[in-house]
């Protein structure tokens, strides 16, 4: 048994943080996400780490990149209008597989929105934020204990593939206290430091693994660019080839090891006509829902996803093939239920049940109704 504390979610992700061995966190403090910075702002300095507020999140990003190549576990939290700012960066970050953690806390959006209400409408932005050809992990807690069981699984996961992760949390669950448990053992992965720095971005062994992260400082100098690159990091602007083979393995090495990298907790009830797929804020109303409606005799069967991207389509799959219909709730104008119809694939029908503005959550007796005009 580990030690147990009442916090916040945003806390959590926090303390979570320095366990997984950041030591560097640059941002620019936002609604809903700024209690992370706050808080690491008094943490970092007692691990010998680096606390810097920006001028705004375009510097953030790239501070973190930069501290990241310097050899140190790098984060930064933000909401939609500062992820949206990111995005050059974060595109910089993947092509240049730069191994950080980015929060995001939703918020109302477009643009300003509503700053201070919850929401779910960055589940694509998370995903396809940047341009170009790459493949993102996005990881979604529902609880406080997730904040601070992702964060970790996040800051693994950087290091393991050598790319951004991000944490798309929203603003109830950053924000809601919950009692968290702090194992007493806790997995973290190390960075994987390149014996010398001859290929910095190639790992001829296995194409399912990142190449081990150069050491800068050390041996040959690492040629750092955004712009298409070979293996050794040499410029190649005009070469279709080289282009390829470049994002083809940058796509690959998260793509195919989805099955190892998607979590998500599976119920499917034997005789279950319906069924419900959802995450974050959303996911716990539906748990409410399941609950009322098994009193009443009536099964229902429930995807929870912990991991957005990479897609887990095969999980939907079955689901889709088992039920008569699947319920899709979320606090947008409908996002998650655009890929479950392209992964169900017609196999049954699909419900999107969506709510927007004011932060206000979708209750269970909502989802009871739709279950019941089934």
């Amino acid at each position: 048994m580990g030690e147990k504390h009442f916090i916040q979610g945003n806390i959590a992700c926090a303390e979570a943080a320095i366990i997984a061995g950041c030591r560097f966190f640059a941002a620019y403090p936002i609604t809903p996400a700024s209690e992370i910075g706050e808080r690491l702002s008094e943490l970092l300095p007692s691990v010998g780490g680096r606390f810097i507020q920006m001028e705004d999140e375009i510097a953030s990003i790239n501070a973190v990149i930069g501290a990241s190549w310097a050899g140190a576990k790098a984060m930064t939290a933000t909401s939609g209008p500062g992820f949206s700012l990111m995005q050059e960066g974060i595109g910089y970050a993947f092509m240049t597989e730069t191994p950080c953690v980015i929060v995001i806390v939703q918020r109302v959006g477009p643009a300003t929105g509503q700053a201070s209400k919850g929401a779910q409408g960055n589940f694509y932005q998370a995903r396809w934020g940047t341009h170009g050809d790459y493949s993102a992990i996005v990881l979604a807690p529902n609880s406080v204990q997730e904040m601070f069981d992702l964060t970790i699984k996040a800051f693994n996961y950087a290091e393991e593939y050598r790319t951004p992760v991000i944490l798309l949390a929203d603003e109830l669950t950053a924000h809601m206290f919950e009692p968290v448990e702090v194992p007493e053992k806790v997995e973290v992965k190390e960075r994987r430091i390149a014996l010398d720095n001859s290929e910095p971005f190639f790992d001829s062994k296995d194409p399912l693994k990142a190449p081990p992260m150069p050491k800068l400082g050390i041996g040959l100098n690492v040629l750092v660019t955004g712009s298409t690159h070979n293996e050794w990091g040499y410029r190649a602007t005009s070469d279709p080839i080289v282009h390829r083979k470049l994002v083809t393995r940058l796509c690959y090495k998260i793509e195919g090891n989805a099955k190892k990298i998607c979590e998500y907790e599976f119920d499917i009830r034997d005789g279950s006509k319906i069924g419900i797929i959802s995450y974050g804020c959303s996911s716990r109303s539906a748990y409410g829902a399941i609950e009322i409606l098994s009193e009443e005799g009536l099964k229902i069967s429930h995807l929870r996803l912990k991991t957005l991207w990479p897609f887990p389509d095969w999980a939907v799959e079955e689901l889709s093939s088992k039920v008569d219909a699947i319920i899709v709730p979320e606090l947008s104008l409908g996002q998650l239920v655009r890929e479950v119809e392209r992964a169900a694939y017609d196999k049954t029908k699909i419900i999107s049940l969506t709510k927007v503005g004011g932060g206000e959550l979708i209750r269970p007796q909502e989802i009871i109704e739709v279950v019941r005009r089934l």
